[in-house]
């Protein structure tokens, strides 16, 4: 087990969840005093002292409610031989604290636990910022020094069997739960290691809570639901952070559950609920340079394995130009999700990527092959009063001379902002009654429910 020293700052206790759009700025509840030196000298010779006392080999059999219980055990009885001064709450805090530097992801394990908290930035031992109800905060949360903070993420990172260091200093990885992580390292890293975690919710999100959200509107998830379920090709733009891949988890439960899923990503984060899916994950090189499986192998592989969805975690270069290939032959209903910040940028940054993968088609046939192979563009975004939203659901008609056509399905108008700075808005229909996508939904028998929520969607729109 590494040995890594304590946190500066108590962790702070989990209060209560937040409402889904909180007031701007959201401060910690109280603040903790900061460790003195004696504080750290008292928990170096405790830990040292257990260390000595305890049979890692033997802890590690143990489950974590055990093993937690057998250390508190024996930290209390060193202090009691030691005869350290120190009040009951100091001991409880040396306790949680050494606990979660042995079992645990040290400082990080309060904000790990917070339901709260969608994303912790730590930028080197002495600063964490954490980002709740869409705004980015300071945390109390510290690190002793660089040395624990980089002990932590080769902890975080070996459980996937990746590692980082000087001479692998950047990684992707991945906690138990699900949360993404990326870690960059010196000498890259100038002030020390750079750990940004997305985390993952224990609840995973509906379309019917995005619509309690505000989100999207009921007559816009069911338009989303059939998009979904007819197997149209879907592209999930968008940001960072603006809620693509909690989308692309929500339309994958409207998936047939006699249909075989292929997931092919950098780190494995989707959570599919159908009884036929198949993960992949790509593999960055070993130590010798070697042995690395990019994702343009996965989605090649994929293709040889019988799959009649594939779903991309996120495109980012030249397997875009595969993905699309699929989708033109015989995979309808693959999804992906893109950088970008409207539903054209992303067809222009698909044409980039395809470019990227030194493909020499003349300009024409790369927009028609996305043309005929992209059914739905479907834009979120997070505004600026941390709200998210799903701002566009856009059709990709065809080819007219050498332009991508497009049509508006949907679409969020911002109206103004209220006293708290919250922004005001409504999802607005564009008029569309009969979509391109039409026939296939009359093929899975959801015509008169496409037609129902689109003639709903426009009449709100004209109140």
């Amino acid at each position: 087990m590494a040995s890594s020293p304590a946190v500066l700052v108590e962790p702070q206790r989990e209060p209560s969840r937040q409402q889904v759009t909180p007031p701007p700025m959201q401060a910690p509840q109280r603040k903790r005093p900061v460790r003195t030196d004696e504080y750290y000298d008292t928990k170096q010779q405790v830990f040292s002292a257990l260390i000595d006392t305890i049979d890692l080999s033997q802890l590690s059999k143990l489950d974590g409610e055990s093993a937690r219980e057998e250390i508190r055990d024996i930290v209390n009885d060193i202090i009691t031989i030691k005869n350290f001064a120190m009040s009951i709450s100091e001991q409880e805090e040396l306790l949680e604290d050494i606990c979660n530097d042995v079992l645990g992801y040290g400082p990080l394990e309060p904000l790990l636990a917070r339901d709260d908290i969608a994303d912790i930035m730590v930028n080197g031992a002495g600063q964490t910022f954490i980002e709740v109800g869409g705004k980015t905060i300071e945390s109390e949360i510290r690190f002793r020094d660089n040395a624990q903070l980089l002990s932590i993420c080769q902890r975080i990172v070996s459980q996937v069997g990746r590692r980082v260091d000087e001479s692998s200093p950047i990684c992707d990885a991945r906690l138990p739960d699900g949360s993404r992580v990326n870690v960059i390292a010196p000498p890259l890293s100038i002030d020390g290691p750079a750990l940004t975690i997305r985390k993952f919710k224990k609840d995973k999100l509906t379309l019917d809570q995005l619509v309690r959200f505000g989100a999207i509107t009921p007559e816009g998830a069911t338009v989303l639901q059939i998009i979904g379920r007819v197997r149209c090709n879907v592209i999930i733009s968008g940001g960072t952070g603006s809620g693509k891949t909690t989308l692309l988890n929500c339309l994958t439960n409207y998936i047939d559950r006699d249909e075989r899923v292929i997931t092919c990503e950098d780190t494995a984060e989707l959570q599919l609920q159908q009884p036929h899916v198949v993960r992949l994950e790509t593999r960055p090189p070993n130590i010798e340079g070697e042995g690395e499986i990019t994702m343009r192998d996965l989605v090649k592989n994929c293709l040889r394995m019988r799959p009649e969805r594939i779903i991309v975690g996120e495109v980012r270069g030249p397997e875009v130009f595969d993905l699309l290939q699929a989708m033109n032959t015989g995979h309808d209903g693959s999804m992906g999700t893109i950088h970008a910040n409207t539903p054209r940028e992303c067809l222009s940054r698909i044409e980039s990527m395809i470019a990227m993968g030194g493909f020499t088609l003349p300009a024409k046939t790369v927009r028609e092959i996305i043309s005929t192979s992209v059914d739905v563009i479907i834009q979120a975004a997070r505004l600026r009063d941390g709200s998210r939203r799903i701002t566009q659901i856009t059709e990709v008609i065809g080819m007219e001379s050498d332009v991508i056509i497009t049509q508006d399905l949907m679409r969020y108008e911002i109206e103004g902002e209220d006293a708290s700075g919250r922004l005001i808005g409504r999802h607005m229909s564009t008029g569309v009654g009969k979509p391109n996508f039409w026939d296939r939904a009359r093929y899975f028998n959801e015509e008169k429910r496409l037609a129902a929520a689109l003639d709903a969607m426009e009449a709100k729109s004209k109140e």
